[in-house]
């Protein structure tokens, strides 16, 4: 297991629910998303790190985001639904992100298997150098040590939180925006991808043969 660097605690103060802000306005430079079954508490997270408490959620239906400022950058993190309905607006939602949070409840086994069967999918639209973070919600000392095992045995960064208590979550998310600014700053030095005008495209003249001149 790849264990995450990073600093403890010190998150920098907490932005609100994208709006009509300055910085709401602004493109964001990057994009982090949260992936999992419902009821693990992915929007739970969000609310304790963005506005610094715990509160019990209803299930998300389709998507919403955070912008958080750290440093010069803009990032959005988006959470999105875990319900099967709404599971293909995932892959949308990862377009282009530069991190993926898979999040899954460290008392459940089969929310964590949910995330290989049904989510990591999803993934094939982030970015090519994306980050992905294994997330076990709802940290407890007795929590299921056959979790425990199953998650060691992923080539992944492993984190375990509490929504409710606040255990790590400062930690996880600072951890994936430091390592998210370098791929920020490698797309920003690469520029926007290229991108072919068809209003330039001209068809080819054919001969009275009918061929290609």
């Amino acid at each position: 297991m790849i264990r995450a660097g990073g600093r403890e605690g010190g998150s920098r103060p907490a932005a609100g629910r994208a709006g009509p802000s300055r910085a709401a306005m602004k493109k964001p430079d990057g994009k982090v998303v949260l992936l999992g079954d419902m009821n693990v508490g992915k929007t739970s997270l969000l609310h304790r790190y963005m506005e610094r408490r715990f509160q019990e959620t209803v299930s998300t239906v389709g998507g919403a985001f955070y912008l958080k400022q750290w440093g010069p950058y803009n990032i959005s993190i988006w959470d999105t639904a875990g319900r099967e309905q709404f599971h293909g607006l995932g892959s949308m939602y990862c377009r282009g992100a530069a991190a993926v949070i898979l999040t899954y409840d460290v008392n459940s086994l089969q929310s964590l298997t949910e995330l290989e069967e049904r989510f990591l999918a999803l993934t094939d639209s982030a970015s090519a150098d994306c980050i992905f973070a294994i997330v076990g919600n709802k940290s407890v000392a007795s929590c299921s040590s056959k979790v425990r095992k199953q998650v060691r045995a992923e080539d992944k960064m492993c984190f375990e939180t509490s929504a409710k208590t606040g255990y790590k979550v400062d930690y996880l998310f600072e951890t994936v925006f430091e390592m998210v600014v370098p791929i920020i700053v490698r797309q920003k030095a690469e520029g926007p991808p290229q991108t072919v005008d068809i209003t330039d495209y001209k068809p080819a003249k054919r001969t009275k043969s009918g061929c290609c001149a």
